[in-house]
Order: C-alpha cells, then structure tokens, then sequence
C-alpha cells in the first residue's frame, strides 16, 4: 500500500471514530421519563436504606454494651448528676421515665425481667459495700431487720488481708467461712471486699446487693472522714503512722493543686487507695479491675451488676432504694421502709462534718479523672430507677403525665 493510501485509510478510520464518538442517539420521551424516575426511585431507596442502616448501627452499638440496660440512651459522662437539677434529666427518675417511654420500653416494662434475686440458689445476702456511700447505715438497717424477718446479720473476724485484690485462695477462706455458717440457716454478710464469684469455688449464688454514691462526693468524704481526730486515733492504733499538721489543714482544693499524693486520681498512681475505687468492687479480683477510672474495669463492673446484682442503691434516694429492696428482696429486706423511718437517726452513721464546695477548676479536672467512674455511678441509678419505676408504674403514669 502507497503512502498517500495509507495515510488515507487512517483519516477514515479517524472520521468512523469522530462519528461513533459524537454520535446522537435518538431516546423516546417515554424513555427519558422513565429513566428519571428510576434514578429518584434508586436515590429514595438508597437513602431509606442509608437511613435504616444507621438505626440498625446505633442498635448494634447499644446492644454491644455489656448489658441491654445501657440501652437508657447515655453512656453515664454525658450527664453529671451533680448537675441533674433538671427534671428530664436522664440520670433522674423522671428522665428515666421519660426515656422509657419515648422508646416504647415502658409499656412492656416488667419487675420480674430486672429481679436478679430469683437467680440467688442460697440465701445469703451478700454485701460487699463500697467505703463512704452509707454502708454502714445499711449495715445496722440489717442487723434491725435480721430478728424481725429470721437471718443472722453475720460479721466475720477482722480480715488480715487489706490489699486491693483478694486472691483465689483468700476468696476461698472466705467463701467456705460463710457456707459454714449458712448451715445454720439464712443470713446477711458485709464486708469491704470485692466481688467474689462463689460459683467458682462450686457453691450456689448468693444474692448480691451494694450501696453507691457519687464518685466526686465520695472521694471529699473520704477525704475529711480519715482526717476526723476519732477517725484518725483508730488508724493510728492500727499502724498508721503520724502525719504533719499540714496533712490535717489542707483542704481537698489545695491538696489537688499542691499534688499531694493521696490526692492524684490517675491510673498510673500506685498509691490509689481502695475508698477512690468505685469501678472495682463490682469488677472483681482481676488485674484489671485494679486499675483506676479504667474503661475496661467499668464494662466489666455494668456486666456484674446486670447479670448479678439484685439491688445496687443509693442513700441519696432513700425513698426509692428502700422500696426497690423491700420488692426485690422481700426476704432480707420486709418491712424496711417502716423500721428505717421509726428513728431515721439511729440509721445515719459515720458522718463527718465538712463542706463539699470545689473550685470550678478543681471540679472540671475531676469530671475528667473520675469519668468512667462517673458513667458506672450513673449506670447504677438510671438501673435504680428503672427498677422502681418497673414495680410502681401505673402509679408514675398518673403523676408524670
């Protein structure tokens, strides 16, 4: 082939291409409207989609968490109760409501789905309160109602172990210590421990109850009750050794800002001691329940507390914390609400004079270093309430509509 017939064959392979490339193919108006409909159709659906997606992604998330009651809608640091006065507020009892009943969970709410007791295979109360939510004036609560409904309000010998976590064997001794008496008939244990699973050393549940409070309070109050002279006296008998005047003169602002050692509220602070832990006592005896303000210790604790605990309460809702012991628990705790309220002073114990006023810096920094404590405070009342309002809630329908 010539040159001048080559070049003129590619022109016309060029000219082929030009008009495949640009060419205008006629569509029907038929056509095009349809086709514009399809693609609305398709974006509709796309979005409806989207948008079930996402719902289904918020379940997951919700359900993901250790127990089916953080579902209340907040994770606990989203909402301080220190600044609950609002009345729809979440961590309040008629926040609670409100979200249950903006769910749909109200009407379905049943007190025999939240009744742990009917789990418990002894009858062994067992009480492993927290330092400085009121204990003790539960403990002498149960030591009233112990001759009126027939169990032993049992106190065993002064523990020799005071570290943070108490080991298998040690959790044994302690286990077998309360079998031993429960041959003798039913009976309410307490004692500053962690919890302790008795199914491990092959013994029947127990039922478990606590006390809470929230952390910032607890912690202040901790801080003025070992500073009390009484208080102090009894350590120092007990082995503690004298401190400077200083010690007793600070108050809690200053010590946080000067970095006193007892008030470094941080996980990497070995001095941490047991009165700080709230996340621990529900988490156990692992490692990783020693460590303070942890994420991990605090799942961990909400899943023990869902699945085990009857009643975890709150003097701070005396009302309702009495009620939901007296339903949930009507063996230990029957007719508690009527002795409480014979001589409420006999039942307010170990109160030490002080203020609680913080600085607003110091109190920031506390919503941070106590956070996770914060959300499992919350997660216990928000569960309080949704208890109550599970055993009285026609009666909160009348009131709160």
């Amino acid at each position: 082939m010539s040159l001048g017939g080559e070049k003129s064959f590619k022109m016309k392979m060029r000219d082929m291409e030009n008009a495949f490339k640009y060419r205008r193919i006629p569509y029907p108006k038929r056509s095009i409207e349809l086709i514009a409909i399809l693609a609305i159709s398709c974006t509709f659906f796309l979005f409806m989609h989207t948008n079930k997606l996402n719902s289904r992604l918020k379940e997951m998330e919700i359900k993901l968490q250790p127990s089916e009651f953080s579902a209340l809608g907040l994770t606990g640091n989203h909402i301080n109760s220190r600044e609950s006065a609002r009345r729809d507020n979440i961590n309040t009892l008629h926040g609670t409501y409100q979200y249950l009943k903006s769910t749909g969970q109200l009407y379905t709410l049943n007190s025999n789905q939240l009744n742990n007791t009917v789990k418990a295979e002894i009858d062994v109360l067992f009480f492993n309160r927290l330092e400085k939510v009121g204990s003790q004036s539960l403990s002498v609560l149960l030591n009233v109602l112990s001759s009126r409904n027939g169990f032993v309000p049992y106190r065993n010998a002064p523990l020799k172990n005071t570290a943070m976590l108490t080991d298998f064997e040690d959790q044994r001794q302690i286990v077998e210590e309360i079998m031993d008496e429960y041959e003798m008939g039913a009976l309410s244990y307490v004692e500053h421990l962690n919890w302790i699973n008795f199914t491990e050393f092959d013994y029947g549940k127990p039922i478990y109850i606590n006390m809470v409070r929230h952390p910032i309070d607890k912690v202040i109050s901790a801080y003025n009750y070992i500073r009390h002279p009484a208080v102090f006296a009894f350590y120092l008998q007990n082995g503690h050794k004298m401190e400077e005047k200083e010690y007793f003169d600070t108050n809690f602002n200053d010590c946080i800002r000067q970095k006193r050692k007892e008030c470094i509220f941080d996980s990497h602070n070995t001095y941490n001691a047991d009165w700080r832990r709230f996340a621990m006592h529900f988490c156990g005896n692992l490692e990783i329940c020693q460590q303070f303000n942890s994420q991990t210790a605090t799942q961990i604790a909400k899943q023990n507390i869902e699945s085990e605990y009857a009643v975890v309460g709150s003097w701070e809702d005396t009302n309702i914390t009495l009620t939901v012991f007296e339903h949930y628990i009507p063996r230990f705790f029957r007719g508690a609400t009527k002795v409480f309220y014979s001589d409420p002073k006999r039942f307010h114990k170990n109160a030490t004079p002080h203020k609680n006023e913080l600085d607003p810096d110091i109190e920031a920094k506390l919503k941070v270093q106590f956070s996770f404590e914060i959300e499992l405070y919350n997660f216990c009342k928000q569960r309080l309430y949704k208890q109550y309002i599970a055993i009285k809630k026609e009666k909160l329908m009348k009131e709160f509509h």
